[in-house]
């Protein structure tokens, strides 16, 4: 195990262990002084937004740490991003910065379940942030432990679910680590974090940004002072994505026991590539744009806009095929753990065992979800055509609903309906009918 932290580790979309930064103008960090081995380290988790800026200098002005900044990448950062945040983080005078690549893990470990469980939380939220915030935490934790770092730092406010999450997953990851948490601590507003940054003439550009913008690999959430009501929409340029395409566009969708493995024909032999090159075949036409309105852990009703067209259309489509190979009692309990699963996972507890149990359940009904969804993209809609599937048990071999049957008689099903209804049957013959509807 390493006991030394890499002057400016990253790990970007190209590569996945932590390298030292080598720029002339980043050597004053590899130089410590007496006064610098007596600080007390803490791991930030750091994404260059207003909140996790203001810790940064927060923690080293005001508390005197030796902060080291990590970024956790589940997908929501190109190559430039993440350079552009490592810059941010050393002009900002942090001991060292890592971003650490988790988007195959984050697909692994949670993606792969919501696409099995069809899971959209209230019939509508792809759970964006819910999910990706659980994976964040458990990294930031490993990599404190990693490093011997006893203390960890977020920028959740008091008011949302983030600070839930981040808090017990923590905690579950890395037992008694100590959590430092400045913004909600002093109830602080935006505007208090900007004049901070102001008054210790500390690099920022929040001033004028007037929607908080949360990317990931499963679709992107925006918070604005519309979200904030019950009933004001996004104005067209709040949306991160522009609606570009205003021509139908037929594309497939290829499933292999459950996981996507080909878009629009072309194969990939990662699940986390296919996401990737459906959201940017179908965000053009404003697919999966939407309001979610939910109850948070905390107890408040929360209102928030996202985009999230690759994650709609897999879902929807993955369900589509689900339809037409899974049984109807796999259907029905799959619906009611996924309801289940889904609100665990919104309120922080995916380290709960149960979520395992539960897992272990959707992967095993993937079996047969293999085949072919064909859809048609429109702008700001989609239409699910069909599926083609060599497990589809809607097989005209059995026969046509409403039209023929191949493998029964009318007599089997005269003794089939008669033992079917049997017991409701004699019910209502010992209770004289007093329970029929419209009588009394």
């Amino acid at each position: 195990m390493n006991n030394n932290i890499p002057e400016t580790a990253t790990n970007t979309l190209a590569q996945n262990t932590l390298t030292q930064n080598s720029t002339a103008d980043n050597t004053s960090t590899q130089h410590t002084t007496a006064k610098d081995a007596v600080r007390k380290k803490v791991v930030l988790a750091f994404s260059g937004g207003l909140d996790t800026t203001y810790c940064a200098v927060f923690l080293q002005r005001e508390l005197q740490c030796e902060v080291h900044a990590v970024t956790i990448n589940t997908g929501g950062f190109t190559a430039h991003d993440v350079a552009a945040i490592q810059t941010k983080a050393l002009a900002l005078g942090v001991a060292s910065f890592t971003c650490i690549d988790v988007r195959e893990t984050y697909y692994e470990t949670c993606i792969k379940y919501l696409i099995f469980g069809n899971v959209l939380k209230n019939g509508t939220y792809p759970l964006s942030v819910s999910a990706e915030r659980a994976v964040q935490a458990m990294h930031i934790a490993e990599f404190a432990k990693q490093h011997h770092i006893t203390a960890i730092a977020h920028g959740s406010t008091g008011a949302g679910n983030d600070q839930v999450r981040f808090d017990m997953i923590m905690e579950h990851s890395f037992p008694n680590v100590e959590i430092i948490t400045p913004i909600r601590d002093a109830s602080l507003s935006r505007a208090e974090e900007i004049q901070y940054l102001i008054d210790n003439n500390a690099p920022h550009e929040f001033a004028q940004s007037s929607y908080s913008i949360n990317k990931g690999l499963w679709g992107t959430t925006i918070g604005g002072v519309e979200t904030l009501t019950s009933h004001l929409p996004l104005p067209e340029s709040a949306w991160p994505t522009a609606v570009t395409e205003t021509e139908p566009k037929e594309i497939s969708l290829v499933f292999k026991c459950g996981e996507l493995v080909a878009v629009d024909n072309v194969p990939y032999t990662n699940p986390t590539f296919a996401i990737e090159a459906l959201q940017l075949l179908a965000q053009g036409f404003g697919i999966g744009r939407d309001y979610h309105v939910g109850d948070t852990i905390i107890g408040t009703k929360g209102r928030v806009a996202f985009e999230a067209a690759a994650p709609m259309l897999i879902i929807k489509a993955h369900q589509l095929l689900e339809k037409h190979v899974l049984t109807k009692w796999q259907l029905y309990w799959k619906d009611q753990m996924s309801a289940w699963y889904a609100q665990w996972l919104h309120e922080g507890q995916m380290l709960d065992p149960v979520m395992r149990d539960i897992e272990q359940f959707f992967q095993s009904s993937q079996q047969n979800v293999s085949g072919t969804v064909h859809i048609t993209l429109h702008p700001h809609r989609f239409v699910l055509n069909g599926i083609t599937s060599n497990h589809d048990l809607m097989s005209s071999k059995f026969g046509s609903y409403g039209e023929t049957n191949n493998t029964w008689s009318g007599n089997d099903v005269k003794g089939f309906t008669k033992i079917f209804g049997n017991q409701t049957s004699i019910f209502h013959q010992v209770n004289h009918d007093s329970h029929t509807p419209g009588k009394s």
